[in-house]
């Protein structure tokens, strides 16, 4: 379950002070089995309910084993108000768990008594039915099922039942039966019709049951208005109500969820980043307004999400090595790359534009994207266009509201990069002035009138325009029953507006990245600082509550990047280079007792600093190991080396080899050096021997193959125990430190993307959670599988056969002969040899078998879609890949190789793709 370490004061009374005689009594009965040492309190925006304060939350008291209750006297003066509460189980060592949702509401206008006896349910974050009540679901893709009724109110109402499911069909309501007169009996041509309200997820009807015998017995089900007919009762046993009611009291009976399928719904979606999509229209690059004719597209087949990779502002070298969408300069900026010219020229730069008409053909003919020059072209032609018509739009009252409601971060990222382009770098520390951020220096550049006023103020014209087009987009999107998933990348750029602003936030002393996997073999460096989430928990996490708030503003569901960063990141040393320098923070570490509890001499030497022999040197450099040493290394007279100060660190050998001519000796000798640095055992976790962490993969080591044998052995069971058994209970409640706090600031449809070296507390905590998990076939979460099948994938995930970061189907069926052939008989049921390559069939095979699964979301990338039809598909799959994560300066700029507009009118792939989507119940 959902945790978070508070202490809650008990409190002493539950009685409004001001009452008097003319008080309204409530009591709270909540169904709740606890365990020994847990307990339940109560938290609502009233000041007797701790207002929305979970340190002041009113203590429950212990009715039997299935229930705890409260009561509070109010002030009749609550009857003008509606009160929102929720539930809060105290654990035995202190986390906190809040029971889901924002629906729970007491109108007390609707009650006729000044006495209320609340019976109600817990509401479990991780049930299915939560999902369908986040914003793409109400919002879009059950909008059309909504079927509203009246609720009927009466006077002498001594029950008010309340229910609710989300999986009704249109013209489908709840109803009631059960064993009294009022309900006929369990007569099922008289049923009771429950009303529900818009934008209400609660049927609801007021019942007098003053003269029934009780306990009574009921159930729900769902009704046909239309047909006036029962469709089903829901499954399970009855529900039981109890006790009879007292005098003047009413009871609100709040049964949560029906007990039907909630996991029936199914949907298929594309994913695609916007620089890749082409349309006729388009400038050499994938924009906004280009959604819309994806958006056609995908509604054509029966597609229900696009799913794009991020959007935000990359600009810091303005060359193509901003290409690279997780780098953002900004975390809220939209990038100017997206921007549609046409629609900010109007009549006025029609002209101007129709110049730039041949450079704009040119540019849409490449097969890749030229970042760079579109960006440019971009920037340019916007700059004309502002400096025309800044005073007109600056003082639209739609421009100040956007002004005003993004300020926070609009203004700091708007002085940024005026201070970038100044002075030609995004490295604020080598700023002769503003290097810090200071709010009353930036105060005199935005001076109105000032020539760093107008500057600045074109990058509020152009993130007011970004932001109409990709609204626009998404609007359009909504009326075609299409949701559009967003991307939250889990790190910053190093240089940007972020960290210039809130440099307290990040550790700029470390980078972000992943450690080895068979995507990269010496591990990732993002670059990106990792963060300070101490100080971030100190301020209840307002940045990253304002991220969530700020992805709510234009996409229905969003996938959360490296969701793992949440419970601990791969943390590396400044003075490092490459990923396999770093190890995961936070992490319990090893001391000197963990190696003698197991009888391991401690030798600090031979285990953190690098184990440099002839015969190491020999392996890494051949005939180069004598120009090795005479230029880098110290002879120990021991038979090892030393690196020399000059070159101890991946960073000085990288500024040393900066200077030579990048022939292939120097890269060889490069990466030699930098794999003697990372031969080593442990890292010395505070520089004073005390604390330690593994190195990643020391048995790949030559530095632990040199070790004898008994100690290999002890050095192998605590790395065991030190990765896969100390950490987990820790991460587990780093993880509910963070994510049920951020989960509560948004209703959209969150996943996250848990790849890589997943520590065994993930799965459990995103279940508790309700986040939905991703799950390729390629890299199965189970070590013992050597394919995972979309078959066996849990209801609450998305499931796709390939990502950005690795290679499309086709170009996977060429990486690797054996394991492609233990694939095609094991996963596919095929017999014989694996043909050389993806015939279209295979493919069609692979994303069938996802179309299939029981997962909830079923997404592909456009090329995987397109590789199942031999006409359609690119003639060389490896131009397919997007994204090459060993290579650190990959530059992103694949795109369709065929504009939406062609790919509309194929009628033959369109039905066919449609028509699977359609068998799959999708």
């Amino acid at each position: 379950m959902a945790t978070t370490k508070k202490t809650i004061a008990v409190k002493k009374t539950v009685t409004d002070k001001k009452a008097t005689a003319d008080f309204l009594t409530v009591q709270f009965q909540l169904k709740y089995h606890t365990e020994f040492g847990q307990n339940l309190f109560i938290v609502g925006d009233h000041l007797l309910l701790g207002n929305g304060d979970i340190a002041n939350a009113i203590p429950m008291q212990y009715l039997n084993e299935q229930a705890w209750t409260a009561t509070v006297q109010l002030s009749t003066t609550a009857l003008n108000q509606k009160i929102s509460y929720n539930y809060v189980l105290v654990n035995g060592d202190g986390s906190v768990v809040v029971d889901w949702g924002s629906d729970r509401l007491l109108d007390f206008q609707k009650l006729s008594a000044l006495k209320v006896h609340i019976l109600d349910t817990w509401n479990h974050a991780g049930y299915f039915e939560n999902a369908f009540y986040t914003e793409p679901f109400q919002q879009v893709l059950l909008k059309q099922n909504e079927t509203v009724a009246k609720v009927r109110s009466l006077k002498s109402a001594t029950h008010i039942f309340r229910a609710k499911y989300p999986l009704l069909n249109k013209d489908e309501i709840v109803c009631l039966t059960g064993s009294f007169k009022s309900a006929n009996n369990w007569d099922t041509e008289g049923v009771l019709c429950m009303g529900k309200e818009a934008d209400n997820p609660y049927f609801e009807i007021q019942l007098n049951l003053s003269k029934e015998q009780f306990p009574i017995a009921y159930k729900y089900g769902v009704y046909n208005v239309k047909t006036k007919k029962l469709i089903q009762f829901e499954s399970g046993d009855n529900r039981i109500l109890q006790a009879a009611p007292e005098t003047k009291q009413v009871t609100m009976v709040q049964d949560g969820f029906l007990y039907l399928p909630n996991h029936t719904w199914k949907g298929a979606g594309v994913s695609i980043p916007v620089f890749s999509i082409r349309t006729h229209d388009s400038f050499g690059v994938g924009e906004f307004s280009d959604l819309k004719k994806m958006i056609d597209w995908a509604e054509t087949v029966g597609l229900k999400m696009i799913q794009l990779l991020p959007v935000n502002d990359t600009t810091a070298t303005h060359t193509n090595k901003d290409s690279y969408p997780y780098a953002a300069i900004s975390a809220f900026a939209l990038h100017p790359l997206y921007l549609n010219l046409k629609s900010i020229a109007g009549k006025k730069f029609a002209a101007a534009l129709k110049k730039l008409e041949s450079t704009r053909n040119e540019l849409n003919q490449l097969p890749t994207v030229a970042y760079a020059d579109v960006l440019k072209y971009k920037i340019d032609f916007a700059k004309k266009v502002y400096d025309a018509v800044r005073e007109e739009v600056l003082a639209q009252e739609d421009f100040k509201n956007f002004f005003n409601e993004n300020k926070d971060w609009l203004t700091p990222y708007a002085v940024f990069c005026y201070l970038r382009d100044k002075h030609g770098s995004v490295d604020f520390a080598t700023w002769p002035s503003h290097s810090q951020y200071n709010e009353n220096q930036v105060a005199k550049l935005l001076k109105e009138g000032s020539k760093s006023h107008k500057e600045i103020a074109f990058h509020y014209f152009l993130q007011y325009q970004l932001h109409l087009q990709l609204k626009e987009a998404t609007s359009y999107a909504h009326k075609k029953g299409i949701i559009i998933k967003g991307d939250i990348a889990i790190g910053v750029y190093r240089y940007g507006a972020d960290t210039w602003q809130h440099p307290h936030l990040f550790h700029m002393d470390f980078q972000a990245g992943a450690p080895p996997d068979d995507f990269a073999v010496k591990g990732q460096n993002w670059g990106f600082p990792t963060y300070n989430w101490q100080i971030m928990q100190d301020s209840g996490f307002a940045w990253w509550k304002q991220r969530f708030a700020q992805m709510g503003r234009y996409f229905d569901a969003f996938r959360i990047d490296h969701i793992l960063g949440f419970f601990r990141i791969w943390s590396i040393p400044m003075h490092a280079v490459e990923g396999i320098m770093g190890h995961f923070v936070p992490a319990i570490p090893l001391t000197l007792r963990s190696f003698a509890e197991k009888g391991i001499w401690f030798d600090y030497d031979r285990y953190t600093k690098p184990f440099i022999s002839d015969s190491v040197l020999w392996e890494i450099f051949g005939y180069d190991n004598e120009l090795v040493k005479s230029l880098f290394l110290t002879d120990n007279k021991n038979g090892l080396y030393q690196l020399k100060e000059a070159f101890d660190t991946q960073r000085k050998i990288e500024a040393h080899f900066a200077t030579l001519e990048n022939d292939a000796q120097h890269q060889k000798i490069k990466q030699g050096l930098y794999s003697l640095i990372s031969n080593i055992i442990l890292f010395d976790a505070n520089g004073d021997g005390q604390e330690f962490h593994f190195r990643f993969g020391i048995e790949n080591t030559s530095s632990f193959k040199a070790l004898e044998f008994g100690t290999q052995q002890q050095l192998k069971e605590l790395y065991v125990q030190y990765f896969y058994k100390m950490q987990d209970d820790f991460w587990k409640k780093e993880a509910y430190k963070k994510l049920p706090s951020l989960k509560r600031v948004t209703n959209m449809l969150i996943c996250g993307e848990d790849l890589g070296m997943v520590p065994g507390c993930v799965p459990e905590v995103m279940q508790q959670l309700g986040l939905l998990s991703l799950e390729i076939q390629r890299m199965p979460k189970n070590p013992e599988r050597a394919f995972f099948h979309p078959n066996d994938a849990p209801y609450l995930s998305v499931v796709t056969p390939s990502t950005h970061d690795m290679s499309t189907i086709r170009g996977w069926w060429e990486e690797d002969r054996k394991t492609i052939q233990q694939f095609y008989n094991q996963e596919l049921g095929q017999w014989g040899d694996a043909p050389a390559y993806c015939e279209a069939w295979i493919n069609k095979a692979v994303v069938l078998q996802h179309l299939f699964s029981p997962a909830m979301w079923a997404v592909f990338q456009l090329q995987d879609l397109m590789g199942m039809h031999e006409q359609i598909r690119r003639e060389n799959p490896l131009d397919e890949q997007i994204n090459v994560p060993a290579d650190p300066n990959h530059f992103w700029r694949y795109r369709m190789h065929l504009p939406f507009e062609t790919l509309q009118e194929t009628q033959a792939f369109n039905e066919e793709l449609k028509s699977y989507i359609q068998q799959s119940g999708r």
